[in-house]
């Protein structure tokens, strides 16, 4: 039974921030970019942390299945979601009215 292990899925999600705003929501879905809105500021990762912690809870996993992997610095970022599919985001967002 020396086989590869499966892979497991991943997507990615671009997000839009909105830092300091007066709290945590989701602003709505701009083409296939979902704009957040974060009541923490952008500094020293507080809103990067935040962010990974919200679209965690809104799609129902664990923080350490999201990972920024582009725009760290910037309020656009590219989210990697370990552990769903792409449409499996998808449904989930939708389940929540985005």
């Amino acid at each position: 039974m020396g086989g590869k292990a499966a892979a497991r899925p991943q997507a990615t999600l671009s997000v839009r921030v909105q830092p300091r705003a007066f709290r945590n929501e989701v602003a709505g879905l701009v083409g296939d970019t979902l704009k957040i809105k974060l009541t923490a500021p952008p500094v020293d990762g507080e809103a990067n942390a935040a962010c990974l912690a919200f679209l965690a809870a809104l799609l129902d996993l664990p923080p350490s299945k999201l990972a920024i992997i582009r725009g760290q610095r910037s309020r656009t970022k590219l989210i990697r979601i370990t552990g769903l599919t792409k449409n499996e985001v998808h449904a989930r967002l939708s389940r929540q009215g985005i």
